[in-house]
């Protein structure tokens, strides 16, 4: 690296030193955005998950040796030539309005590599790296849904690319007090290593991220401020949602609906899953199995049930939208080979066959997919959408052999989630819809301001697996998706004829009344045979279907989760006024707990509860920790308890623990 220049003008520190070119500048309330590139110019229309902020009142200085800018409680100081003798330009770090350093760049003396690394690759594009100082005692938590089963994520390399359980969200929190987000929608990787913190993009014409400081809860707020609101989640979408794969004909989900209508149970949503289409790619029912989705949507409205249904981004080569999709450039292409991207089965033909996926990343395929959908579903009274398959499910999955109408896949492929969920969102948006409920399996940075209510993909029925669940939960609420939720009973694996399993789906629905999003789902064994059009169902998977002692429980929970619901849109207003998730990790509220750091199997439901959910097999006592500077009321017993501690309960498996903070005896959830 040559020595550096800097010129200061507005709220912004311009640098250059040989190719390299790097824009500072306050970003939003307390935000510091830096870019930079080794082509001509800084751009400012490449894809990312940032929005356009009014301009910050920020101060900029230079002293000749330190160029600084102060915008609230963040400032960035850009120091020129930071190791005396030797030729890097500059160091940059960032500052908590007291001074202290929260973020700096590590210099490598002898390589004379500075915190952002730029190499040019081929044509406009390169390799970007931003090097950070590590700190004994920091602790990370974000960065989305990931099954490590880890909380801190300090140690962790996290893959920054999409799949099926693994949601990369490129945010993080550190307990140092600042928010951090990588906005480059490329593959990638974070290297939260002990000896410095390393964010990776492969292929990139601007590196961007943005920087903000403060409390928990300040962060969260400022971040949703930069990447947009969620909105309000509608009444209904607070209650129980019934799903199970699945569903073959519309009489049978109907007389399940008319079953918990019979029985007394809520139900709040019910889902037509997969293969209730003609063939992938044409986006409407197949008429045979049902007949009348107007009629089913109506009696369902009767009922006080949404009709959720499922919807592929994958065409099939024979469904009758596929040449013009092809011909019009909306399907995702390959840059060598035959522009097929993954094989599964469909309807028809028996057996598996090459699918497509169309482009997310086309504004005009975008409005091309909502417009069938709108013809085949919408226009039919259906409201509600479950995006499976969006990230988008390609096996193998070579993003370097993707091309998108935005680029290559390397750089632009992490996208693909939030611009198939933005399709839907401005779809209904301009049918005059305000209730925007998108289930998703994959989501990016920016995904909760089109509505997307994230659930953890195909996982095992297991209570390791429960486990897991609980921390990547909290993570993702700590990446800013306070929509989220999992398959009670997980997906894959689960025996209606083990009592093991009887055991997990009482504790996992426990689990799940406390999570933002209560939904059964499951491919249930014993299941049935596959069917000769290559549609298949699992075995009974509703509220009565894992035994008289489980329903007992189950339909309490069913109850306690309606009485909770006014509680939980109050959290949910929250969420979408302030960027507050709804679950989250004690750290959230209890900063200065050092205790509550590496809690990763207790989480706090709003302000008001505490949950610590049973995650082993046969356990009927757990350890609970109860944060200090607070008084808290056991749910169960009504009995006031000093914060502080650790405490020993019974949890027979009609019974989860939770707490309220305070003196207040809420009075409304244990009946």
């Amino acid at each position: 690296m040559t020595r550096g220049t800097i010129r200061v003008e507005d709220e912004s520190i311009l640098l250059r030193s040989g190719q390299a070119k790097v824009r500072i500048e306050a970003w939003g309330r307390d935000g510091i955005r830096v870019r930079a590139t080794t082509l001509e110019e800084i751009m400012h229309d490449l894809p990312g998950s940032l929005l356009e902020q009014e301009k910050a009142e920020a101060d900029a200085s230079f002293d000749g040796k330190v160029a600084e800018i102060r915008n609230g409680a963040t400032t960035v100081k850009v120091e020129l030539e930071p190791l005396q003798g030797w030729p890097i330009p500059w160091r940059i770090s960032f500052h908590d309005s007291d001074g202290r350093e929260l973020l700096g760049e590590k210099l490598d003396r002898f390589r004379r590599w500075p915190g952002v690394y730029l190499k040019n690759s081929s044509g406009d594009q390169f390799r970007a790296e931003a090097r950070f100082q590590a700190h004994e005692g920091e602790k990370f938590y974000g960065l989305g849904q990931h099954q490590h089963g880890l909380l801190d994520q300090k140690g962790c390399v996290i893959d920054l690319i999409q799949g099926n359980t693994e949601v990369p969200i490129p945010f993080l929190y550190s307990n140092r007090g600042y928010g951090f987000l990588w906005n480059n929608p490329g593959i990638g990787r974070v290297e939260l290593g002990t000896s410095e913190t390393r964010w990776v993009a492969d292929s990139t014409r601007q590196l961007d991220y943005w920087v903000t400081a403060g409390s928990p809860r300040q962060v969260m707020e400022r971040y949703a401020e930069a990447t947009g609101h969620p909105p309000m989640m509608p009444e209904w979408a607070a209650g129980f949602w019934q799903c199970k794969l699945r569903y073959r004909t519309q009489e049978e989900l109907l007389e399940v609906a008319r079953e918990y209508r019979r029985r007394g149970l809520p139900l709040s949503v019910i889902v037509a899953d997969f293969f209730h289409w003609t063939l992938m790619g044409e986006w409407r029912f197949d008429p045979e199995a049902w007949p009348d989705p107007a009629g089913m949507v109506k009696e369902l409205e009767e009922m006080g049930v949404k009709l959720m249904v499922s919807i592929w981004p994958s065409v099939n080569p024979l469904s009758e939208n596929y040449q013009e999709m092809q011909e019009r450039g909306l399907l995702i292409e390959t840059e060598k080979g035959i522009p097929a991207h993954t094989v599964f089965a469909d309807r028809r033909p028996e057996g598996p066959m090459y699918m497509h996926y169309y482009d997310s990343t086309n504004p005009e395929a975008r409005e091309y997919i909502w417009g069938k959908v709108k013809e085949g579903y919408y226009d039919h009274g259906i409201r509600v959408w479950w995006l499976d398959a969006c990230e988008p499910e390609i096996y193998p999955f070579d993003p370097e052999n993707l091309r998108f109408y935005l680029g290559n896949g390397v750089e632009v492929a992490n996208l693909y989630p939030l611009m198939h969920q933005m399709a839907f969102h401005d779809g209904m948006r301009a049918e005059g819809e305000e209730e925007i409920v998108t289930l998703c399996r994959a989501a990016w940075a920016g995904s909760q301001r089109y509505g997307a209510a994230v659930w953890s993909g195909d996982i095992p029925s297991t209570f390791e697996a429960l486990r897991v669940q609980v921390v990547a939960g909290l993570n993702m609420a700590m990446s800013g998706i306070p929509w989220w939720n999992t398959d009670i009973g997980g997906f894959h694996g689960g025996d209606l004829r083990s009592l093991c399993f009887r055991e997990l789906i009482v504790r996992w629905f426990q689990y799940g009344v406390f999570t933002p999003i209560l939904r059964l789902h499951g491919h249930r064994l014993p299941a049935l045979a596959r069917l000769p059009d290559m549609g298949f169902t699992g075995g009974p998977n509703e509220a009565w279907s894992f035994g008289e002692e489980a329903y007992e429980i189950i339909k309490g929970l069913l109850i306690l989760r309606e009485r909770m619901k006014p509680y939980i849109l109050e959290q949910m207003r929250a969420a979408h006024e302030r960027g507050t998730p709804v679950m989250r990790p004690l750290i959230f509220d209890f900063p200065d707990d050092g205790e509550c750091g590496d809690i990763g199997d207790q989480f706090m439901f709003g302000d008001k509860i505490l949950v610590a959910p049973i995650l082993e097999k046969g356990a009927r006592t757990r350890r609970v920790y109860l944060p200090r500077g607070e008084r808290w009321r056991d749910a169960w017993t009504g009995a006031l308890l000093s914060g502080g501690a650790w405490i020993e309960v019974e949890v027979p498996l009609d019974k989860i623990p939770f707490f309220y903070r305070g003196e207040e005896d809420m009075g409304l959830l244990v009946h």
